[in-house]
C-alpha cells in the first residue's frame, strides 16, 4: 500500500483518537496525549504532502515544527491562529511533541511501511538437479 494512504489512514486516526481522549478523559493525560497527537498529525501530513522523506526527516520536521509554534507562544500569536495554534507556551509541552514524534518514527521503523518487496529471480532449476549433486557427494 502506498505512504500516502498509511499517512492518510494514519492522520484520520490521531484525529479520532484526539477527539476521544478529549470527550473521555480530562486533566493532564488529556492535555499532554493531545500535545503527542498534534505532533503525530503534523507527521502524517509532512509524509503525505512529501511521501518520499525517510522517518527520521519527516520526524524531525514535524517536532520542528511543533516546538516552533510552542515557542511562538512566547512572543504570542494573533488572535485569529490562538484556536488551532495554542496561546501559552508550556515547557513540558515540548517534551511531549517529542514523544509524539519519536512514536511516529518507531512506528513506522517497526511496521516499514514499504512497497511489496522485489525478490531476484533465480535460475531454474532442472528436474533432480538437487539429487545429482547429493549422489555426487557421497
Amino acid at each position: 500500500m502506498n505512504r500516502r494512504w498509511w499517512a492518510f489512514g494514519g492522520a484520520a486516526v490521531t484525529v479520532a483518537g484526539g477527539l476521544s481522549v478529549r470527550a473521555w478523559s480530562g486533566g493532564d493525560f488529556a492535555k499532554y496525549a493531545g500535545d503527542a497527537l498534534y505532533t503525530v498529525l503534523v507527521y502524517a501530513v509532512v509524509v503525505l504532502v512529501a511521501p518520499r522523506l525517510r522517518p527520521g526527516i519527516a520526524a524531525a520536521v514535524a517536532l520542528g515544527f511543533s516546538w516552533a509554534v510552542e515557542l511562538l507562544q512566547i512572543a504570542g500569536i494573533p488572535a485569529v491562529l490562538r484556536p488551532l495554534l495554542g496561546s501559552t507556551f508550556n515547557a513540558p509541552d515540548l517534551f511531549w511533541y517529542a514523544v509524539g514524534a519519536g512514536l511516529c518514527l518507531l512506528i513506522e521503523v517497526l511496521v516499514a511501511v514499504r512497497g511489496p518487496r522485489q525478490h531476484a529471480a533465480r535460475p531454474p532449476v532442472a528436474p533432480g538437479a538437487g539429487q545429482q549433486a547429493a549422489t555426487r557427494r557421497r
